[in-house]
C-alpha cells in the first residue's frame, strides 16, 4: 500500500513578500489549470458533469469562492516552503524591464 513521504516543511517560516507572492502563484495554478481544460475541451456550467466536459470552476480566479481558492494557495505555500527547505533563496530582481521575475538560487551545501 503507498504511504505518502511529503518533504517536511513544518518548520520553515515565509517572508511576507514571499507570502505576496504566493497568492500570485495560485492564481497562476488555477490559470494554468483552466487552460488545460479548455484545451480538452471542457466549458463552464453550474454543475460539474465528465461526461459532458462542463466544470463550475472554469471562471476567472478572483470569481473563484473562497474555498477553491484556498485549495490552489495551499498549493503555491506548500511549494515555496519545499523550494526554501531544499536550499534555495528566492529573491526579486532589482528593478528593470524585467521586474517582474524573481531570481531562484540554490543555497544548500552538498
Amino acid at each position: 500500500m503507498y504511504t505518502p513521504n511529503p518533504i517536511n516543511t513544518k518548520e520553515i517560516t515565509l517572508r511576507k513578500d514571499i507570502m505576496a507572492l504566493s497568492e500570485v502563484l495560485a492564481k497562476n495554478t488555477h490559470e494554468v489549470w483552466a487552460a488545460g481544460r479548455i484545451a480538452e475541451g471542457w466549458t463552464h456550467g453550474t454543475l460539474r458533469d465528465e461526461v459532458k466536459k462542463i466544470h463550475p470552476n472554469l471562471i476567472s480566479y478572483e470569481e473563484l469562492p473562497e474555498s477553491e481558492k484556498n485549495y490552489d494557495r495551499a498549493t503555491a505555500l506548500e511549494t515555496l516552503r519545499v523550494i526554501i527547505n531544499l536550499g534555495y533563496s528566492i529573491q526579486k530582481k532589482t528593478a528593470n524591464k524585467n521586474d517582474n521575475l524573481l531570481k531562484c538560487t540554490n543555497n544548500k551545501r552538498s
